[in-house]
């Protein structure tokens, strides 16, 4: 759900902007009734820093549509009181809950259902899912008015909830009426309000690089011949070298439900009707489908078999808490957090690091993003120990865990994504763990520094550019150098990474010599050092003027092109761009 903070007076600009950053929302000052209007067409979660009053009048010729409406709520100025004002069974009352908590203020709950029970019929308790939402209203009106609630099936939260449940038809004798409640993992009828369970594991197994769909298709065979509700599967379940397998994880997005995995050991010890001897001999364990499948409790569904794959179903007495049944297909998120500044994280970047249950990293780049820490456990290395580093993200995220390799930059530039993947296929001594192997890796871009750069002074990145490490630890010397003739004879604008350390100061003065011999003296650079930080400084010299000791490791240095223009604007400004030659075009 995406969120619109807003706010009318400058008074409430505190309090929006800390909702913004806990919802990661969108700030709007003083918005028009129009653009409010959009907002909640489009289904955007509205938290007003206003009188409720106003929300009201914006949005009052829209409210026609109870079931599909988005949260809209009030916010006293100070936080301290929290009106859910529409969606309250879409979110709007825990949201509103949620808000309070985070100003210690009081969330005023007004939905009737919530105000009698600790949760609505179209709230189940997570583990349950509602067949059809519609009927759920007409079931509330009559338990309000005091009807009971008559439940084939088990399950303790409406009790815990505080709603009469009827043991049995005798106790109908005069009531006006019954609410009929079925607790089932079967397809519904249709005038029953249904619940079913997420009480189903569904267990498979197949040969390697299987095409999705015929997973899917001997799954849903087996689904609708035992007529399950999908709604009732917790977790796809399989043996974990399983854990990268293409058609596997389509099947649990296919479902959207999450994958576990066992490994052979542990599945190889239970006691299933239809052993293979073959299977064993492939993956250490005789069973997959049904030894993952009768890890729910009861196997309910033996193994079927499709030309080349396998499944089998397993049920449990309760909801499954999935995220303590099986092992996770550990992900690693590789995230480029920019230079620094926190306002150039893309939101893609924010979301990766608060979902992480680990960051792993050089210390300063933690300490960069320490804002955005919540619970995350870290592991900190000195600069230097990169390898060690990339290792030991990739083992963590081996065992399940949801890891973010932290990066400045942009992980792919220099950084550590190339080495991610050199080690995934490492072989000897550098191999990784075969689980290691199996995680999901996914790239978060960040802003380079060759782009930061770029942009505080203009734009010297307009036309064709380069990049160039001046580090000799990894590339031999004379290949920094073949590539700085290569791009001083191209005319490339260059960035040099990298540039100057206390004992390494002689290839960025090499680098000056060689572009001095196909550059005019006052071809423009630019020295950038700290970029999106508090000492940021950035200057622009010509290429004859630069002294090459005023450059450090906190610095990224760009040679302009012959093309490259600097000028100074009516705000004394000093600019350099690369055209890209739009002024022959426009000529023609």
């Amino acid at each position: 759900m995406k969120f619109a903070i807003v706010y009318f007076n400058k008074a409430a600009e505190k309090i929006a902007k800390k909702i913004a950053k806990k919802m990661e929302g969108e700030i709007y000052f003083s918005p028009s009734k129009e653009t409010m209007q959009k907002l909640f067409k489009q289904g955007t979660a509205i938290i007003g820093i206003c009188a409720s009053g106003i929300l009201i009048r914006f949005l009052a010729t829209f409210l026609n549509d109870k079931q599909n409406e988005p949260p809209v709520i009030a916010v006293s100025n100070d936080g301290a009181h929290v009106v859910p004002l529409l969606g309250g069974h879409h979110g709007a009352n825990d949201l509103a809950q949620e808000i309070a908590d985070l100003f210690a203020g009081q969330a005023a709950i007004t939905t009737a259902s919530n105000a009698q029970f600790s949760c609505a019929l179209d709230e189940p308790p997570m583990g349950y899912v509602m067949a059809d939402v519609a009927l759920a209203k007409k079931a509330m009106v009559a338990v309000l008015n005091g009807e009971g609630i008559l439940l084939d099936g088990k399950a303790d939260w409406f009790k815990n909830a505080g709603y009469e449940v009827l043991e049995n038809a005798s106790e109908l004798v005069d009531r006006k009426g019954v609410v009929k409640i079925a607790i089932s993992e079967k397809t519904s009828d249709k005038n029953t309000l249904t619940y079913h369970p997420k009480t189903l594991i569904i267990g498979v197994g197949c040969e390697r690089y299987l095409p999705a769909n015929e997973l899917i298709e001997l799954v849903e065979k087996v689904i609708k011949e035992n007529k399950f509700a999908p709604h009732s599967i917790a977790a796809i379940a399989s043996i974990d070298v399983k854990a990268d397998e293409k058609a596997v994880n389509e099947l649990a997005a296919y479902y959207g439900v999450p994958l576990r995995l066992f490994s052979a050991a542990k599945l190889a010890n239970e006691n299933t009707p239809n052993p293979s001897e073959i299977v064993r001999q492939e993956v250490g364990t005789p069973s997959v489908a049904e030894a993952c499948a009768i890890k729910a409790g009861e196997l309910i569904v033996e193994k079927q078999k499709s030309k080349r794959a396998t499944c089998a179903i397993g049920r449990a007495v309760k909801p499954i808490d999935v995220e303590k049944f099986g092992m996770a297909r550990g992900q690693l998120h590789i995230v480029g957090i920019g230079p620094g500044e926190e306002e150039q994280r893309t939101i893609s970047v924010i979301k990766a690091l608060k979902n992480s249950s680990d960051w792993v990293g050089y210390g300063f780049y933690l300490d960069l993003v320490a804002n955005l820490k919540l619970e995350q456990i870290e592991h900190r290395f000195p600069l230097g120990d990169e390898e060690k580093r990339v290792r030991h993200a990739l083992e963590l995220a081996a065992s399940g865990k949801n890891v973010s390799l932290i990066c400045s930059g942009d992980g792919q530039i220099y950084a550590m994504a190339a080495l991610v993947f050199e080690l995934l296929d490492a072989r000897g001594k550098r191999a990784l763990s075969e689980n290691a192997k199996r995680v999901e890796v996914v790239s978060h871009s960040g802003i380079s520094a060759l782009q930061m750069a770029s942009s505080r002074v203009g734009a010297i990145l307009g036309h064709d550019f380069c990049a160039i490490s001046l580090s000799d630890l990894l590339t031999p010397k004379e290949a920094i150098i073949s590539r700085l003739e290569a791009a001083a004879m191209g005319d490339f604008v260059t960035a040099f990474y990298n540039p100057r350390s206390k004992t390494r100061t002689d290839l960025l003065d090499k680098a000056k010599e060689i572009f001095l011999k196909f550059r005019s003296p006052n071809t423009p650079i630019i020295i950038a050092r700290s970029l999106g930080r508090k000492d940021e400084k950035v200057r622009i010299i010509t290429l004859g003027e630069f002294d090459t000791s005023e450059v450090d490791m906190m610095c990224i240095v760009l040679f302009g092109s012959s093309n490259s223009k600097s000028f100074k604007r009516g705000d004394g400004k000093q600019v350099v761009f690369t055209p890209r030659g739009y002024d022959k075009k426009v000529s023609q």
